[in-house]
């Protein structure tokens, strides 16, 4: 059985400073089990299909190339930001432990896994474990993941105030953590490897809210802090893609409070900023909470948005990268 949900894509004309004119909502083929809320985490496939997460009823979601909504993974483990690989796996960050703090109406909320990056042999299903713990100690929430030119993972434990790095030969390093970095959400790496990307969401009275940039070594190390960009006392940004040319694709904002001191200084939508920090572009998205974003399509000019229940289609004017 299946039924027809609308999804609330929306196609949105250009990318530049003009106003957005929104187009009729896509409508989608979907299972029965409709999207409760909270879409995170997208990336494409080479074929330009999107795959994301659905976190509180704990699922990976494929929206084809066709138009169709399915469900690629159930139970998954509190998946956040998914990425595929250079040899097209699907890696995933999963935050088990929030499960129960955060989203206790979830159906899987009494399944009790660990906090892990993963990588899914898309053909046969294979999990792979690439990382459950450092140092003998576990993680503590696994939240986004990108890589770099040489298909070293880098990823975020974000209540675990740490960042690491996976190499090929799955050798674990831990790049930063407290107190040097607070509250670290999403995470990128520059299309010429040369800065990585990492941004601090911690919304405590006085907590950073901002885009740390540092410079990554040839041999994957990091060093020379400076603030890209500071959000406070709004709402920081969750998720980022980059283009081709190096903008960063900033997804931040609230257009409402929700209960914490972040302030609505911070319009919702994708915050667009060139290499040496300026902001060039702003894309208004309609939903909170706006999370994450990713670039597809055959020419990889097309920009996917997760927020609240939706999954939003933007056209660009750049192509984007795969990370």
């Amino acid at each position: 059985m299946r039924l027809t949900l609308s999804l609330a894509i929306l196609l949105l004309a250009g990318c530049g400073a003009a106003p957005e004119t929104a187009i009729a909502p896509v409508q989608l083929e979907a299972t029965p089990a409709t999207i409760t809320s909270f879409t995170e985490g997208p990336t494409a496939d080479a074929a330009g299909n999107i795959y994301f997460s659905e976190i509180i009823n704990q699922r990976i979601l494929k929206f084809s190339v066709d138009g169709k909504l399915s469900t690629f993974r159930e139970n998954s483990n509190t998946a956040n930001g998914l990425l595929f690989d250079t040899e097209g796996r699907l890696v995933a960050a999963e935050g088990a432990s929030l499960q129960s703090a955060q989203f206790g109406g979830s159906p899987h909320a009494a399944v009790v896994m660990k906090p892990r990056v993963t990588r899914t042999d898309i053909k046969t299903g294979t999990v792979e474990v690439l990382a459950d713990g450092y140092e003998g100690k576990p993680f503590v929430g696994p939240n986004d993941v990108t890589m770099d030119g040489k298909g070293r993972l880098y990823f975020t434990d974000m209540i675990g105030g740490a960042v690491y790095r996976i190499d090929a030969d799955k050798k674990l390093t831990r790049l930063l953590t407290k107190p040097d970095i607070q509250r670290p959400n999403g995470i990128m790496v520059a299309p010429d490897d040369k800065t990585l990307y990492l941004v601090e969401a911690n919304n405590q009275e006085g907590g950073a809210r901002m885009l740390r940039a540092y410079d990554l070594s040839v041999d994957g190390s990091v060093s020379n802090m400076r603030v890209f960009h500071n959000f406070y006392p709004g709402r920081s940004a969750d998720g980022m893609c980059i283009d081709t040319i190096g903008n960063l694709y900033a997804v931040a904002g609230l257009h409402q409070k929700r209960g914490t001191t972040e302030t609505l200084d911070t319009k919702a939508g994708v915050h667009v900023f060139a290499p040496d920090g300026k902001l060039v572009k702003f894309i208004a998205v309609p939903e909170d909470t706006v999370t994450n974003c990713t670039f597809a399509g055959a020419d990889m000019k097309t920009l996917y948005v997760t927020a609240g229940k939706g999954l939003y289609r933007f056209q660009n004017d750049v192509a984007g990268t795969r990370r």
